[in-house]
């Protein structure tokens, strides 16, 4: 098969992570009448997996939002309750609303 370069626009992009359990990214594109897919990788493998490491602070960050917020697109963000440990200086730590479960990204982040 023979790669070829064509226009696309980009109609929609996703980072979820409801493909095998994974954080994937997809960006969704348009050629004019037909369409295709681009991503799909795994960006990052949460702590249930065996062979789980944080290599990747953007993956990390991501998930985490989205496990705290209960979503599994970064798109269903929007509208959802969270609870938050703050002061003047800015947000600290994210919670679980029902669940005690925090992000503290200074403490996850420290070792990199």
């Amino acid at each position: 098969m023979t790669e070829e370069i064509k226009n696309a626009i980009i109609e929609s992009a996703e980072i979820s992570n409801d493909d095998h359990g994974v954080l994937s990214a997809w960006v969704f594109l348009d050629y004019g009448g037909s369409g295709q897919g681009f991503g799909g990788y795994s960006l990052y493998l949460p702590k249930s997996f065996s062979h789980h490491k944080l290599e990747s602070c953007a993956g990390h960050f991501i998930w985490r939002v989205m496990e705290i917020a209960g979503v599994s697109k970064w798109s269903e963000l929007k509208g959802k309750t969270i609870r938050v440990k703050a002061d003047w200086n800015g947000v600290k730590s994210i919670g679980h609303i029902i669940k005690e479960d925090w992000f503290t990204p200074s403490e996850d982040f420290k070792n990199l």
